[in-house]
């Protein structure tokens, strides 16, 4: 079986049993910010796919990390990635589950990147503006990473919406070296 085709059907398995309990949209939302967390922190990853770290230390990783802030669901599914030697692909796995759930509900999925979480209006009004944009409605992964510093970057397929401060300093900073 091909990497992708693993991949795709971790996704689809994970789906189903979201799907099953009712609780999907919650529950992919969390394994999708828990996997970029995963992406983020090279210390977690290691953590987490460490051959030599018993598996009770990970679930309690695991469990440290979403405990109670998370549906127990997405900790019980995590835990299963890791458990089948799958932690290393769990952005791969959370990004096709995601973009499979978009197009089952005819949408397009949008990665957004901001430095501070966003409230219901704000992912609204950033939904309906990315989807005036594309011109396809968006389903919305937020990712708070604090290297934004502010504003948002926004990727939808292979469009990306940079708006962030930090991109606006940098074309700042070029503008002045260039005018010197």
């Amino acid at each position: 079986m091909a990497k992708d085709d693993e991949i795709r059907g971790y996704a689809q398995a994970l789906l189903s049993i979201a799907e099953a309990e009712g609780v999907l949209d919650r529950v992919q939302d969390e394994l999708y910010a828990f996997a970029k967390s995963v992406e983020r922190h090279a210390d977690l990853r290691e953590a987490l796919t460490d051959d030599a770290l018993p598996a009770e230390r990970k679930k309690a990783v695991i469990d440290e990390l979403l405990g109670e802030r998370g549906h127990p669901l997405t900790a019980t599914l995590v835990g299963f990635l890791v458990d089948a030697g799958q932690a290393r692909r769990i952005g791969a796995i959370a990004e096709e589950l995601a973009r499979e759930a978009a197009q089952r509900s005819e949408r397009t999925l949008a990665e957004v990147s901001v430095a501070a979480p966003l409230t219901d209006t704000q992912r609204s009004k950033l939904a309906d503006a990315l989807a005036k944009a594309t011109g396809h409605p968006v389903e919305l992964k937020v990712v708070v990473d604090p290297s934004v510093i502010g504003g948002v970057i926004a990727r939808v397929g292979d469009e990306v919406f940079d708006g962030s401060v930090a991109s606006r300093l940098a074309e700042a900073r070029q503008y002045l070296i260039g005018s010197v």
